[in-house]
């Protein structure tokens, strides 16, 4: 691969609508949640690892998140032994889409890039940002998860000023055209420092 963006920020944050625009500058796009929902799907490598450590997990041949979700509840050991089986996984999925692009720009959308030290392996990273309110009204809107919810996802995350002062690019996505912007920026930034190599 060209070059790797390792792209990441919060929830709400604006982070899919960013990985799009990307890919309109002719980025191809790897996404963990996405490479996640492969391994866990009937027939992803995720599944039969996971069925040994806990067969209540599995349902019609597929790990069902709600019940993992369970488990992790129920057993304070359970998410660390998951991630163990699910990251090296995720890392092969990365690996190999990275193998399958020799001659492109690979945007990493991978909301947990810092904490699990992913941007080691980038050759940037670009973080998603807004200010805390409109963060909260974006994933309220949704109408899929309670404040309490949200932050107890944002407890479990790096702060968002620190994953700011770690990436090499900010975009500020408060409207579409300034993201957009940004997005145009970096990639000339990005072009211009692989024409100069």
């Amino acid at each position: 691969m060209k070059f790797r963006l390792g792209l990441t920020g919060s929830i709400g944050m604006g982070k899919s609508t960013t990985a799009a625009m990307f890919a309109e500058e002719g980025c191809v796009i790897w996404d963990a949640d996405a490479a996640v929902h492969r391994l866990y799907s009937a027939g992803g490598a995720a599944v039969s690892p996971i069925q040994q450590a806990w067969p209540e997990a599995i349902e019609n041949g597929a790990i069902s998140r709600d019940r993992l979700r369970e488990i992790i509840a129920a057993d304070k050991t359970a998410l660390p032994r998951i991630e163990a089986i699910v990251h090296p996984l995720v890392q092969q999925d990365r690996t190999e889409f990275a193998r399958l692009h020799p001659d492109k720009i690979g945007v990493f959308d991978v909301p947990l890039l810092f904490e699990t030290g992913g941007d080691a392996e980038m050759d940037a990273t670009a973080c998603v940002t807004v200010p805390q309110e409109i963060q909260i009204q974006r994933v309220l809107a949704r109408g899929t998860m309670t404040q309490d919810d949200l932050e107890r996802i944002l407890s479990r995350q790096m702060p968002n000023d620190e994953k700011c002062s770690r990436a090499t690019y900010v975009i500020r996505t408060d409207t579409l055209e300034h993201a957009r912007g940004q997005v145009q920026d970096i990639m000339q930034d990005i072009r211009k420092g692989l024409s100069d190599a």
